[in-house]
């Protein structure tokens, strides 16, 4: 995606392409701390638009760890996520690649009523990290993301991490609006795997 209840994000968020289209443009946002990694693989470096949020988890790194790479059930707890395909067989790796889709709500600067996006699994280390990049395309918008995932064992739980990026000409538009989106929209997918990780796990005597 929930705090916000728009689109996950994951490689996006999909309220951000429409809401950066319809704002007015203002300054970049300031440096951003150092990145998350995975494998010694980062966000992109260069974008404009990045957001960085974590949680802890109250359910085994198993369960954690599961719920976010069966990309075949996302449907099942993510509330935005309307389609999933993946494009490959076998375990999540890297090379592994999925196709899903997410509404955007209706505006009037765009005809797009939802995006598709293409991840591709570039780095995954199990029960670590996870990093994937591709695009998110929709009638009239087009955005690159990079999104890096990290799972530690902590007291109380799983510490997951997480951060993406986005560049394109629509998020660029407004790039502290964009940011904020981005931030809420990983907010909510947190608060959604929280949920459903949770809820799956045992009551602990």
């Amino acid at each position: 995606m929930s705090r916000t209840r728009t689109a996950t994000a994951a490689l996006l968020t999909l309220p951000l392409a429409a809401a950066a289209l319809l704002a007015p443009a203002t300054a970049a946002t300031a440096r951003p701390a150092p990145s998350l990694t995975c494998q010694g693989k980062g966000v992109d470096a260069k974008a404009l638009v990045r957001a960085r949020t974590e949680t802890v988890i109250d359910a085994p790194l198993s369960t954690v760890w599961k719920l976010q790479t069966d990309v075949e059930r996302w449907p099942s707890w993510q509330t935005h996520v309307t389609s999933m395909d993946r494009l490959d067989h076998g375990p999540f790796r890297p090379g592994a690649a999925f196709r899903w889709t997410t509404p955007i709500p209706p505006n009037p600067a765009t005809p797009a009523t939802s995006l598709d996006i293409t991840s591709t699994v570039r780095q995954a280390e199990r029960g670590s990290c996870i990093r994937w990049t591709g695009p998110a395309v929709g009638e009239g918008l087009h955005i690159d993301g990079v999104h890096v995932w990290s799972f530690q064992k902590v007291r109380g739980g799983v510490l997951v991490r997480t951060e993406e990026t986005h560049t394109g000409e629509q998020v660029e538009a407004n790039v502290p609006y964009a940011t904020e989106i981005l931030k809420q929209g990983l907010e909510a997918w947190l608060d959604e795997l929280k949920a459903a990780a949770e809820a799956r796990s045992c009551p602990r005597g």
